[in-house]
């Protein structure tokens, strides 16, 4: 079975409908392309939608519309000719948010795009820290969501660690006092930053400007996440680990290999 990439179903959509008043103007006469990319999407492997906290529930939703109208369109064969809009705030074309979602993915899974992590210099650090990557990929591949989540979180905490370490010697203490005064953190971090908590490693790096804000949105979702691994906690805030967990900290991960590089 050949593989199939984000890249291709945007091409796909882009031929179909290449300006904005065809995909404004779909209608039941274009169900099978639409079946036809229903069809492609669900063969995309799940390692490659990696998206954001903003993007992915949007990505869901326009798929389950489009199925949605088609399933319409079969059982009632005389309602409702034109796919119309997905309902919400702002009307939203079901095509063009795929499109744009499939976008901003990567055609190869996390550990290929960041195979080299040019900017660690210690190789055997860079080796190890592949391993994990790819060990995140083969979870997504599986669908071992709270394996993906976990070590997402993980790999997460080592990059800031090490940059820290590496880079902000002299900038972090200055950091940290602010951080402290204003509150971010309720008490002075241990002064050993092995000792430290995700919670202040995404801060500080935050503050110094080494991760986007963005990126520090998605990272605080990931850190939250990946305590989901203790299941007391998991039970109190009734919430656990899944394909949403996992792919957004993969994408908060993505996104600080960018940020780092």
């Amino acid at each position: 079975m050949p593989r199939v990439v984000p890249s291709q179903v945007v091409a796909f959509i882009n031929s179909l409908w290449p300006t904005s008043r065809d995909l404004n103007n779909i209608t039941r006469g274009q169900a099978g392309q639409l079946s036809g990319l229903i069809t492609l999407v669900d063969k995309i492997p799940s390692e490659l939608l990696v998206m954001d906290t903003a993007t992915y529930p949007t990505f869901v939703c326009a798929t389950a519309y489009i199925g949605q109208k088609l399933a319409t369109w079969i059982r009632f064969p005389d309602r409702g000719h034109d796919l119309g809009f997905m309902p919400g705030a702002t009307q939203m074309n079901p095509v063009t948010e795929i499109r744009d979602a499939l976008a901003k993915c990567r055609d190869e899974p996390l550990g290929s795009a960041t195979s080299k992590l040019h900017f660690i210099p210690d190789p055997e650090l860079r080796r190890n820290l592949l391993i994990d990557i790819n060990a995140i990929d083969r979870a997504l591949s599986n669908s071992e969501w709270k394996a993906a989540t976990v070590l997402a979180g993980s790999m997460i905490e080592a990059l800031l660690l090490w940059d820290i370490l590496n880079r902000r010697k002299a900038a972090f203490p200055s950091a940290v006092s602010t951080l402290v005064i204003n509150k971010t953190f309720s008490k002075q971090p241990p002064g050993d930053l092995e000792d430290w908590v995700l919670h202040h490693y995404i801060e500080v790096t935050a503050h110094l400007g080494v991760i986007k804000p963005d990126t520090a949105k998605e990272a605080r979702l990931a850190k939250d996440f990946r305590n989901l691994i203790h299941p007391g906690r998991a039970q109190r805030i009734g919430q656990i680990c899944d394909r949403g967990t996992a792919l957004l900290s993969v994408a908060a991960l993505d996104h600080i290999v960018r940020d780092l590089s």
